[in-house]
């Protein structure tokens, strides 16, 4: 095999592997939010390292499908196209943000950082503005204090979380070429 296919095939390895830890990051630990029948959950540190590590684009289909699957096995099926849409924009924001300013590790980290507060912006907005058109009118302001504290867990999770995956050289190779 040679090198562009190995890291062709590396890239789409982790897009999955990043799908499924977003699918199980969202479905593992639930906490029931009163009056909206949703969920907090620590599967936006997922989606954001998606971004960070895959770049946008790959990061895009990893959060966006993992999270859009952890909709579909939870029953939350008028939500599949939704969340797809916001995780996914989510991951494609922190991969740009990473991409444009993480130029060294101190600015590396920063992105990370500025990529969950981009998840806290999108999640608490994007979902209000999807349920207030589509589902529940005035009734979708309910869910943004919870899309704001799931997002603020989702940021400081990846902030942990990031130095240990960068810690594994396939992983690091993979965010350091998407980076140049």
């Amino acid at each position: 095999m040679n090198t562009t296919t190995n890291s062709k095939l590396k890239k789409i390895v982790l897009t999955a592997l990043f799908a499924a830890l977003s699918c199980v990051a969202t479905m593992s630990i639930k906490l029931p939010t009163p009056g909206t029948g949703g969920y907090i959950h620590p599967g936006d540190a997922m989606v954001i390292l998606s971004g960070v590590v895959l770049g946008p684009w790959w990061g895009l289909l990893a959060g966006g499908i993992g999270s859009a699957m952890a909709d579909l096995l939870g029953g939350y099926f008028v939500y599949v196209p939704i969340t797809f849409a916001i995780k996914g924009l989510v991951a494609v924001c922190a991969g740009l943000l990473y991409q444009k300013i993480g130029h060294t590790s101190k600015s590396r980290y920063a992105a990370v950082i500025l990529g969950g507060i981009a998840d806290i912006i999108l999640v608490a907005g994007g979902y209000c503005f999807c349920e207030y058109f589509f589902l529940y009118g005035s009734g979708a302001f309910a869910s943004v204090p919870a899309n704001l504290i799931q997002g603020l867990g989702g940021l400081i999770i990846s902030a942990v979380l990031y130095p240990i995956l960068m810690a594994v050289p396939d992983v690091r190779q993979t965010a350091n070429a998407v980076n140049e």
